[in-house]
């Protein structure tokens, strides 16, 4: 720990008795024997910590807190479990992760307190890792997926579609013992916009504008980034925890989305559920993937997350 210097830090700390590879970033002027407010941030699925950790990790950074963006187990620099394939990102072992990344943080001597920012998917993991591990003083979701059921389960169709695949890959890669990989978002790494916004994808042109080839973060500009994956995921990914539980967390915790996304319901949803008075707040003028990376939507969301982790 006496290397670690101002801005990105290279780390691993273990989970599942592996060492997971993240970022942490440290303020300008960083001196170990001072005590800082920590932030574990997660990301959304698939992707890996060059991507959006790697964006609000300086801008928080930059207001003065800690930030530790990390490779879950199986993607990116961090490794698979003996037996098992990378790119392979499933949602229980991503709630574990979160918590051994809470150990890690709370280890280290010059941390005060830890939050949890979580953007997409992360606001579901974070969600989750929330509801019994209270280490965790306040939480922030960003464009949160955090309702699997009114998003994920709203056309009975695509979701009975997405668990017959799942559960044939599953077989297949128990008889086989090899990866079944597929498309995320059916969104292939060679595809240009216009292939992509052709196949009807819902939230085509936005997704394409981070994830395409071409796009902002996609597989072109990401040397570890694939928008390929373990095929098995929707029997997880169908599955919400934290949004389930959402009566149970008791931390603070502000929901930041944007009301004209598609994916807004998740966050609406979630808010419903929560009993702790949450605070809220819309940017109609953005989309669900511009706060990914948009200069205005990414300064919005973390004036507002630095100011709500230095309320008392």
């Amino acid at each position: 720990m006496e290397n670690l210097k101002a801005g990105k830090n290279s780390v691993t700390f273990k989970s599942f008795g592996l060492d997971l590879a993240g970022d942490l970033y440290l303020p300008e002027g960083f001196d170990s024997n001072k005590k800082y407010k920590a932030i574990i941030g997660t990301s959304p699925f698939p992707q890996v910590k060059e991507q959006v950790p790697a964006t609000y990790g300086p801008e928080m950074a930059a207001r003065g807190f800690i930030y530790l963006g990390f490779d879950f187990i199986g993607m990116g620099e961090s490794p698979h479990l003996p037996g098992e394939h990378m790119k392979s990102r499933y949602m229980f072992r991503l709630i574990e992760n979160t918590w051994d990344a809470v150990s890690y943080l709370t280890s280290l001597s010059f941390v005060d307190e830890v939050y949890g920012l979580g953007v997409c998917q992360g606001g579901s993991i974070l969600a989750s890792a929330c509801v019994t591990d209270r280490r965790i003083k306040k939480l922030a979701t960003v464009s949160g997926m955090m309702a699997a059921d009114a998003f994920q389960w709203g056309d009975p169709n695509i979701a009975n579609y997405i668990i017959a695949s799942s559960n044939a890959s599953k077989q297949k890669m128990f008889e086989t013992g090899e990866p079944d990989y597929h498309w995320v978002n059916v969104i292939d790494d060679s595809m240009t916009e216009e292939e992509f916004v052709a196949t009807g994808t819902p939230m085509a042109a936005d997704t394409y504008s981070y994830y395409g080839k071409d796009g902002f973060r996609g597989p072109n500009t990401v040397e570890n980034f694939t928008n390929e994956h373990i095929a098995d995921q929707g029997m997880q990914s169908l599955i919400s925890i934290g949004e389930h539980y959402a009566d149970k967390i008791t931390q603070p915790t502000l929901v930041i989305y944007s009301p004209n996304a598609a994916t807004a319901i998740c966050s609406t949803n979630w808010i419903e559920r929560l009993t702790n008075n949450p605070e809220v707040l819309t940017f109609p003028e953005f989309s669900h993937v511009q706060f990914y990376f948009k200069p205005e939507a990414v300064k919005a969301s973390t004036d507002a997350v630095a100011e709500f982790f230095n309320k008392d």
